[in-house]
């Protein structure tokens, strides 16, 4: 009767009092626990994406997915500065400590202090994020006890997502187009001043093209040239045949003044500072230094055409595939589970520990 009585004893130690314990708690103590739903996904116009559905008709309207940023989300999402912002926003450390939570589930109950460190900690355990590898579509579970609160939560998080995307592309748009820009005003200084330059010297020594204008010179010269030659033929003729002709004194006058021109004209082309020579030096560089500001500008606006295409080739968006949802019934705690999960374990403890005292004694005796 006493071994009965022991037995009964141990059965009731491992069995019947964990089993009405946790009835009790799963059906009078355990506060609902709500799940609120949702989904995203982080696509850009310019990444490659696999063939399936989804990916096709994102394809279709000219954007991929970016797997990538999504991690980027997930690691945002599950960070402290997500934390930090909701509990600015929301207060989430007041709603997860209400007294509608149980001891058990609230957060800085009796085992817990309420430093942020414990409210991180709290809140991963709250927060649920996966990324589809396949098809790069996060899910976002968000736990609370109460329906309200978590849609709050999970609208909350998708809103500073979206923020924390919109920050990356305008990083980004800062990055790349501010410094274009800044090249594009650095090229056309550059040009600006060349210009001038080159104006400034063509007013300054009255020259518009040292190389076009001696050319047209030089034409001129042949063609004085070619006339001083008649001239000279002609006076040959003309003393030849009559040496007193009174045609005589004017064509030497004539050639006199070939040949002064001729030498004014040379003078030009070549001799004193002012010459096209002299300035065909400086007028060169000067051009020179033109047309490489010019083509400088030409590059620097292109890098920045090319900077605002790849600006919006790399936006990224992000798309939500399902709305946060306000959750009509708990899906936590399953009572009835955990009842019969306790109630089998302490069958199995108790199985096992009947057995060690059963053996103990027979090895006694």
């Amino acid at each position: 009767m006493l071994k009965k009585l022991k037995i009964n004893y141990l059965f009731i130690l491992c069995v019947l009092i964990p089993s009405l314990l946790s009835f009790c708690y799963y059906f009078f103590i355990a506060s609902d626990l709500y799940t609120s739903e949702s989904s995203f996904i982080i696509r850009s116009p310019d990444r490659q994406s696999s063939s399936s559905g989804l990916n096709l008709i994102l394809r279709s309207a000219g954007f991929s997915r970016a797997q990538d940023d999504s991690y980027t989300a997930e690691a945002f999402i599950t960070s402290r500065d997500a934390l930090k912002q909701l509990e600015t926003k929301l207060n989430i450390s007041q709603k997860y400590s209400s007294d509608h939570v149980d001891f058990l589930n609230r957060f800085g109950g009796i085992f817990e202090d309420k430093s942020f460190e414990s409210l991180y900690k709290y809140y991963k355990e709250k927060i649920i994020i996966k990324t589809d590898t396949t098809t790069a579509i996060s899910s976002l579970k968000v736990k609370a006890y109460n329906a309200q609160t978590a849609y709050e939560i999970n609208q909350q998080l998708l809103q500073m997502s979206e923020k924390l995307i919109n920050n990356i592309n305008n990083n980004a748009r800062r990055d790349l187009i501010t410094f274009a820009e800044e090249e594009v005003r650095k090229a056309q200084l550059q040009a600006s001043d060349a210009a001038t330059a080159l104006t400034q010297y063509r007013n300054r020594n009255r020259v518009f093209n040292p190389e076009g204008q001696s050319t047209q010179v030089l034409t001129q010269i042949t063609k004085l040239q070619d006339q001083l030659v008649q001239t000279k033929m002609q006076l040959a003729q003309v003393q030849t045949l009559a040496p007193d002709n009174a045609q005589i004194v004017p064509l030497q006058v004539q050639i006199k003044v070939l040949e002064q021109e001729i030498q004014n004209q040379k003078s030009n082309v070549v001799g004193d500072k002012q010459s096209f020579t002299s300035q065909s030096g400086n007028f060169q560089r000067l051009t020179l230094e033109k047309e490489l500001a010019d083509k400088q500008l030409a590059a620097a606006m292109t890098s920045l055409e090319q900077a605002r295409n790849d600006v919006i080739r790399k936006q990224l968006y992000l798309e939500r595939v399902a709305q946060p949802n306000i959750p009509d019934a708990a899906l936590e705690p399953k009572r009835l589970k955990g009842f019969i999960a306790t109630l089998l374990l302490g069958l199995v403890t108790w199985g096992i520990l009947s057995m060690l005292l059963a053996g103990a004694r027979e090895h006694k005796n």
